[in-house]
């Protein structure tokens, strides 16, 4: 089959200035581009399909650098607490949840997205706010997904109480003058509560990660992520490629602490290669927590504060085993990194790896920093050194840009997500969602990166905004490289995967502050529409 693209504006991201007027698709793959006049004398007439464009752009689809895709789905079927202003409006949603899901809710009640940042108590809603909601088990998410909080019951079947240790690196919130513990929970701790939250709801995990996948595609994403994925999600992935239920391309990443190597080894279809549309890309490690929530790792103590900058999950010397693991094995390393601290705990203990190492392609294993919010000039040039890559939470400008200048004070605060600087360093920076802590939408984030504008409307740190062609490379040709895609993805180019998104306008050519606004028409993969906007 032939298809033809024309009557519109064709982004290659191949160069900035280079629109092509037709673009030629034949067997899933880009055959030609040029004038209308050039691609037509590429195909028999008779036999193609032409597609009138009609003003729209036509551009490489977009790729997901970092997300999970496993709990996107879960996700949609807990309460959703992202609009929620105050401790009212919290309680509203769970009891309007709790009659909608009727017989269906679970055991325990989940909601997710919270932001106490943004509640007008400044509070995180805890126990004493959720027990009036209901005697069942409740348990919410923070939109971090870092922390949250349990009412009494959930507590109780957990079995948290006074006597109740905190697991090394994470938190559990005490009541005033006492040891009782008040609800709130953060990072490590979760581990206390997450085994009961399976209760919340009888998950058809392959359906829901079906319904995850959806919703990327929705967004113009063909590529995405499993970015902290267990042996138990490895196969649900497996079951779904299997039974070609997969539509995009997955990439799973598993944790250090889940014995990688022996999925790697026990996945010889999957290792480090498509089958299916699913691949095991590498293993991934958590530093740290997040600067909203005050749980990054930092150098320097958080404004206000005398001695307190956050704490670290593993000591150097596991860290230093855990990277020394990934290069020996001869994977690609995730690393979550939010503060400075983490990042130099992070550059240390690979570069110790790499010296320490023989293996013979260590150099080219592309290790990713994922988050970056608070790292340093000093160590983007590190990065560049060992070719590691920056992936960056680049919508913090937006959703928590106000908070960090509060947390971090103005210097630090206006630095967050710095990534002209790591482009004027060569840096092949991308851009992520971590969904489900927001929404997959790429737009959303190119307009973060170029006009880095909070909530409030306060422009961070102007010297850090991208132009809109280096954020659309970001989510684009910069993504598939860190996936050792390049030359199959990322931009339109002969040979290429027709991996395509239609855009209602052109990114390049509207108000930057508009971005955001652009509507997604169309998603192809490999010159199949999955997806079309349905016509009002």
């Amino acid at each position: 089959m032939q298809t033809i693209y024309y009557g519109g504006n064709i982004l290659t991201m191949e160069e900035e200035h280079t629109i092509v007027e037709s673009i030629l698709i034949e067997d899933g793959r880009i055959k030609h581009k040029g004038s209308l006049q050039e691609v037509e004398k590429e195909v028999q007439m008779s036999q193609v399909e032409k597609v009138n464009l009609k003003g729209k752009t036509l551009m490489p689809s977009f790729i997901d650098p970092h997300g999970h895709i496993s709990f996107v789905g879960p996700v949609s079927r807990m309460a959703d607490l992202s609009g929620c202003e105050n401790f009212e409006d919290v309680k509203r949603v769970l009891s309007q949840y709790i009659e909608q899901q009727g017989d269906e809710q679970g055991e325990v009640i989940i909601g997710f997205g919270y932001d106490h940042t943004i509640l007008e108590e400044g509070q995180h809603p805890t126990k004493e706010v959720l027990n009036q909601v209901t005697e069942q088990p409740v348990f919410i998410f923070h939109a971090s997904a870092h922390m949250g909080c349990a009412n009494d019951a959930l507590l109780q079947m957990a079995g948290v109480d006074s006597e109740t240790e905190e697991v090394e690196g994470g938190t559990i919130g005490r009541m005033a003058d006492s040891m009782e513990p008040n609800g709130y929970v953060e990072e490590t701790s979760l581990s206390l509560i997450q085994p009961y939250l399976q209760k919340g709801m009888e998950l058809d995990y392959l359906k829901l990660v079906e319904e995850g996948q959806d919703v990327y595609i929705q967004n113009g994403i063909t590529t995405v992520q499993d970015g902290a994925a267990t042996p138990q999600l490895v196969e649900v992935c497996k079951s779904l490629a299997e039974q070609d239920r997969l539509i995009i391309d997955v990439v799973s990443y598993l944790l250090m602490d889940t014995n990688p190597n022996e999925i790697f080894k026990s996945s010889p279809l999957h290792a480090k290669q498509y089958h299916k549309r699913f691949k095991l890309g590498g293993y991934k490690m958590f530093l740290d927590g997040s600067p909203q929530g005050k749980t990054a790792w930092l150098t320097e103590p958080y404004e206000g504060e005398e001695t307190y900058r956050g704490s670290a999950w593993y000591n150097d010397e596991q860290v230093k085993q855990f990277t020394k693991q990934a290069v020996q094995d001869n994977v690609q390393l995730l690393t979550h990194c939010n503060g400075d601290a983490a990042a130099d705990q992070l550059l240390g203990s690979y570069k110790a790896a790499l010296a320490e190492t023989e293996q013979p392609e260590k150099e080219a294993l592309r290790p990713v920093m994922i988050h970056c919010q608070t790292v340093r000039d000093d160590q983007l040039d590190e990065m560049n050194g060992i070719g590691m890559i920056p992936s960056m939470f680049i919508d913090h400008t937006y959703f928590w840009g106000d908070v960090h200048l509060r947390n971090l004070g103005e210097e630090r605060g206006h630095r967050i997500s710095p990534a002209k600087s790591a482009i004027e360093r060569g840096l092949p920076v991308n851009f992520h969602q971590d969904a489900p802590v927001i929404k997959p939408d790429m737009l959303q984030t190119i307009w973060s990166a170029v006009n880095r504008k909070t909530r409030t409307g306060i422009t961070i740190g102007a010297e850090q905004r991208t132009t809109i062609y280096e954020a659309l490379q970001a989510v684009t040709i910069h993504a598939a490289y860190q996936y050792g895609e390049e030359e199959v993805k990322g931009s339109l180019k002969q040979g290429k995967l027709a991996d395509l998104v239609i855009l209602d306008k052109n990114p390049l050519q509207v108000d930057p502050m508009e971005i955001k606004d652009i509507q997604i028409e169309e998603t192809i993969k490999e010159g199949r529409t999955l997806y079309r906007k349905k016509e009002l």
